[in-house]
């Protein structure tokens, strides 16, 4: 009679447990090569090891997930709780906790390109900060007199902008601080260089660019660093990168953004010909209004010349001096005419005098007696033995009254 054989029941340590469970998931191809949809949960980065850990969850389900920090180094964007991503990665298990979970390799926002999500999310948190504020833009000079330029010493933005400055202002210098544009390394050159010229200020204005590509080939001016940097830059940074729809956080970090690197020359310098017709018509300007100031000076000076003229202390003289003349002449002849009327009068009163003289009538043998210097003109003024005087014509003769 047949009696089977009853197998003793093996017992598994729980490490070999974990271990088969791991060794089964591992072999699974299925498993190995996997794409994950899912919301971002109990996020957390370690700042020392940088690695990830997270949750991936939707409305059913949770799987635990971690991205080591050689894959999370790739990342462009920042993650956030709440966020929808697409993973990539294997599934398997950590053996310790006999957790079964998602190894991310890759990782990409859901909806929107990764590139897209990592500038906007840059660009949010740089603006909060204050780095886009129009306050703390610098001014560019009128007149640079050398041109700090940060751009690949090999592409055709470097030969654009120093063609433009040769033409439109070859005084200035230019000096050329060579970089990478794209690439893992362009980030820490395109700083570095921001930086030297900040602390040397051998330029008066930085030109920072490229030519156009694609969002991938403009990633470097996107850096946060960078960004710090034309912030912090203590020389004027004009940002010329791709074309004219390309916009990068260097454009809005920048004291000024032009749409292309040959843009930004422009803005840089003056242009020399605009310059001189400029200040040819301002000359042209200047000599009208200088003619005009001198002719109407001019006028002032032969108005108040007319105005002194007619008060001039000569004329009013020689006015004065033909005024006297001619009351002079007036008055010369009213004393003619008055001394010639006074003489003819004098005239009468001699011949009325001569007529009236005593001497005269002396001199035709009269005399005239008078006594006591009182005339005689009765004899009865007399009595014997009184002395008088006799006038003459040529003398007095004294007598005395002697009675019959």
């Amino acid at each position: 009679m047949y009696s089977p054989q009853i197998q003793k029941p093996r017992v598994l340590s729980v490490s070999q447990i974990n271990f088969y469970i791991k060794s089964i998931i591992e072999n699974d191809g299925s498993l190995q090569f996997v794409l994950v949809t899912g919301e971002i949960s109990n996020l957390t980065v370690h700042q020392r090891s940088g690695h990830i850990y997270l949750s991936l969850k939707d409305s059913n389900s949770v799987i635990s997930a971690v991205m080591f920090a050689g894959n999370a180094r790739r990342l462009r964007f920042r993650l956030e709780n709440g966020m929808k991503v697409i993973c990539r990665g294997r599934i398997s298990v950590y053996e310790p906790s006999g957790r079964y979970q998602l190894y991310i390799e890759d990782m990409q926002p859901d909806g929107v390109g990764a590139l897209t999500l990592a500038f906007e999310q840059l660009k949010k948190s740089l603006a909060q900060k204050g780095l886009f504020d129009n306050a703390h833009k610098k001014p560019l000079p009128k007149f640079p007199k050398t041109i700090g330029v940060i751009t690949s010493p090999t592409g055709a933005a470097v030969q654009d902008i120093t063609n433009i400055i040769r033409r439109r202002f070859p005084s200035a210098d230019i000096v050329l601080a060579p970089v990478l544009v794209q690439g893992e390394s362009a980030p820490e050159q395109l700083v570095r260089a921001v930086n030297k010229f900040s602390a040397s200020k051998i330029a008066d204005v930085v030109i920072i660019g490229r030519g156009g590509g694609s969002a991938e080939d403009l990633w470097a001016f996107n850096d946060e660093q960078l960004a710090y940097a034309v912030y912090n830059c203590e020389t004027p940074i004009i940002s010329g990168v791709g074309h004219e729809t390309d916009f990068t956080i260097c454009d809005f970090v920048a004291d000024v953004r032009a749409s292309t690197p040959s843009a930004a020359a422009e803005l840089a310098v003056p242009d020399r010909q605009e310059l001189m017709s400029y200040y040819f018509k301002q000359k042209q300007y200047i000599s009208a209004m200088l003619d005009r100031k001198i002719k109407t000076a001019q006028l002032r000076l032969e108005n108040q010349q007319r105005r002194m003229s007619a008060s001039s202390p000569k004329l009013k003289a020689e006015q004065l001096e033909k005024q006297l003349s001619a009351k002079s002449e007036k008055l010369t002849r009213f004393m003619n005419i008055y001394i010639s009327d006074k003489e003819n009068k004098l005239i009468v009163a001699k011949g009325k005098l001569d007529g009236l003289n005593p001497l005269n009538v002396l001199n035709r043998g009269y005399a005239i007696a008078e006594k006591d210097e009182k005339i005689i003109t009765s004899s009865k003024q007399l009595k014997d033995g009184d002395d008088f005087t006799v006038i003459l014509s040529d003398g007095k003769i004294n007598a005395k009254v002697c009675g019959e």
